[in-house]
């Protein structure tokens, strides 16, 4: 999938990316719920292999916990194998890979 604008990188470092997402005019958010724009789970692990340059060859465990919106600035945590994924501190998403 082609993740072009679908957000920016705000800041990276080897274990920590953080982004914001882009507007709800995306393609990406449109094909999900045209009248209700939410971020796919999905994309989540698209975001992982990218940023962290990890290739993922088995889901141990996911678990999305928050509905995730256009423009929400995301912090994602690595340690390890294991993602996780922060919005104002608080967990919304975590992947054991």
């Amino acid at each position: 999938m082609d993740l072009q604008g679908f957000y920016e990188v705000l800041s990276a470092d080897t274990n920590e990316i953080k982004i914001c997402l882009a507007s709800k005019e995306h393609p990406i958010f449109k094909a999900h719920f045209p009248e209700n724009p939410i971020l796919p789970g999905f994309i989540h692990l698209e975001i992982i292999e990218k940023e962290f340059n990890f290739q993922i060859s088995q889901i141990k465990k996911a678990k999305l916990n928050e509905i995730i919106t256009p423009h929400a600035i995301m912090r994602y945590v690595r340690e390890k194998n294991k993602f996780q994924v922060f919005i104002n501190n608080k967990q919304v998403a975590s992947f054991l890979l």
